[in-house]
């Protein structure tokens, strides 16, 4: 062969999992993809060259033996996560993810506490194949699902297996927990939703009421009893406070309306919407005498 066959060898078509990001890794080997990306993570076929450089041609099936030669682990999937063979038992559950190894494209589907094995790709692992069943992996599997949760009294339990139960049982309780704060998270929304559309359209009515006498409403807020409110609105240049019912009739006017001549409490006799207007006649007699001082009056 000759430096100008050498020359005409187009490049080289490799099979490599991607994972992410620009760098492609094969043992040693190291190249920069040029060009568009795949689509998404998995198995693609990419043309390499010797000046380091990759370009993406398609999505593609691992070869056959692709991780013979590569550092291999065995063990159980919980997930997208495997539970390795050596792997040290310890029962406390914050411990439980730093004991297992995160596996890239594992397949969709895989049957709960599937044996399996996982090559190393650079820093990541990736999903090899299944294994061969060792043989208490239905029992385990039965015990996840009817309950309870504890396979003491199986033989043939490894330490690896049983640690896989217990993450998987941890990872359900969390995901239940989770749901649970979701439910109670949309249903608080909700109310939240709900309490601030009653608010606009009590505001509206509000609005509208001292709108008759040529008051602005100025603010609201809950008062002490269940259903009423407590209004603070501008007339006249001032401030004032009173209470509503829900009806908006007068609970506390703010002001003097008392009969002492007669000792009758003139307060419930008025509506917000009339308010205003006993308010001017106080204002033009010097009669007027406020009990609830206003913010800002």
């Amino acid at each position: 062969m000759s430096w100008r066959d050498l020359l005409a060898t187009g490049p080289e078509h490799r099979v490599l999992p991607w994972l992410g990001g620009r760098e492609l890794t094969d043992g040693p080997r190291r190249w920069t993809i040029d060009g568009p990306l795949p689509d998404e993570h998995g198995w693609c076929t990419f043309a390499v060259d010797t000046a380091r450089k990759a370009r993406f041609v398609a999505a593609a099936e691992p070869e056959p033996g692709w991780d013979d030669a590569r550092v291999r682990r065995r063990g159980w999937m919980v997930g997208g996560r495997l539970v390795p063979d050596d792997v040290a038992l310890v029962t406390d559950p914050e411990r439980f993810v730093a004991q297992t190894l995160v596996v890239a494209l594992v397949p969709p589907a895989l049957p709960r506490f599937q044996r399996a094995r996982v090559a190393q790709v650079g820093a990541a692992w990736v999903f090899a194949g299944e294994e061969f069943p060792l043989g208490p992996e239905d029992a385990v599997v039965t015990a996840f699902t009817e309950g309870p949760a504890d396979v003491s009294a199986v033989p043939g339990v490894p330490p690896a297996l049983e640690l896989a139960l217990r993450f998987a049982v941890d990872q359900r309780e969390h995901a239940a927990r989770r749901r649970q704060e979701a439910r109670e998270r949309r249903a608080r929304e909700a109310q939240d939703q709900l309490r601030a559309e009653r608010r606009a359209r009590g505001e509206e009515l509000l609005h509208e009421a001292l709108a008759v006498s040529g008051a602005k409403l100025v603010d609201q807020r809950p008062g002490w009893q269940p259903g009423e409110l407590v209004v603070t609105f501008r007339f006249r240049g001032r401030r004032f406070e009173c209470v509503v019912d829900a009806d908006l009739r007068i609970v506390d006017a703010g002001i003097c309306l008392n009969d002492y001549e007669h000792g009758t409490k003139g307060d419930t006799l008025f509506t917000l919407a009339s308010l205003p207007a006993v308010i001017d006649e106080a204002l033009r007699t010097h009669q007027l005498v406020v009990f609830r001082h206003a913010e800002g009056e």
